[in-house]
């Protein structure tokens, strides 16, 4: 059994990847600023953790139960975002920052607090958005979040080519249209075609096994975007 980290469990497909490792007896660290929703589900397998990606504090407290409890990590799973959806004009410096600071920062610094308890067969997959893929379809308003998902992409391929001899592997999902709140917010009433729940069933199986043929690569996951 794996021992499973992910970011971003309160709501939609964080929370049902949780869930999804966990019934399936691996270990998860679910780290969410409000960790309300998964300690509500009472699962012996999911330690939850307050946890907010612009806190140094939060990142000791990781470190700390690591050292503690598991001393190895098999899989990280980089799926907490933040979203802003407005006009590039009306953006302040503070939201582009603010953006970038959970999207960017975040992920390049929990990466780096939890690659030293990984071994050379160990998974680390961010999720980014087909928002943030060169040459696809963008969308106005979407300039702070999909610029942050395109250098999460970059970053995953640096990082895969840094540590190719030591391991883990580095691979980014680009998502395209999923039925989360976020969804909502980036495109108001619009209906994806994939629920939360088909989407993490997909990821789950990527993370425990997509390294085996992937490193450093990008790969699409969209029927729609949107």
């Amino acid at each position: 059994m794996a021992n499973v980290i992910i970011t971003g469990t309160s709501r939609g497909i964080g929370y049902e990847l949780a869930k999804l490792f966990a019934d399936q007896g691996h270990n998860v660290l679910a780290l969410s600023r409000n960790s309300k929703p998964i300690q509500d589900l009472k699962n012996s397998k999911i330690t939850a953790l307050p946890f907010n990606l612009n806190k140094e504090e939060d990142y000791i407290v990781l470190k700390d139960f690591l050292e503690t409890n598991w001393k190895t990590v098999d899989v990280l799973i980089n799926n907490a975002g933040a979203l802003l959806n407005k006009p590039f004009l009306e953006i302040s410096t503070e939201e582009f920052i603010n953006i970038y600071k959970v999207n960017v920062f975040g992920v390049a610094e929990i990466t780096k607090t939890v690659l030293p308890f990984m071994q050379k067969e160990g998974h680390v997959v961010t999720v980014s958005s087909m928002g943030g893929v060169q040459g696809s379809a963008k969308f106005p308003g979407l300039s702070a979040y999909s610029s942050s998902k395109g250098a999460v992409i970059t970053l995953t391929e640096l990082w895969a080519e840094e540590f190719k001899e030591s391991g883990p592997s580095f691979n980014v999902l680009a998502l395209g249209a999923v039925q989360t709140e976020m969804l909502e917010e980036a495109f108001p009433g619009y209906k994806a075609s994939t629920t939360p729940m088909q989407m993490a069933e997909y990821i789950k199986e990527f993370s425990l096994n997509g390294q085996k043929l992937y490193n450093g690569k990008m790969l699409q996951v969209s029927n729609s975007t949107p």
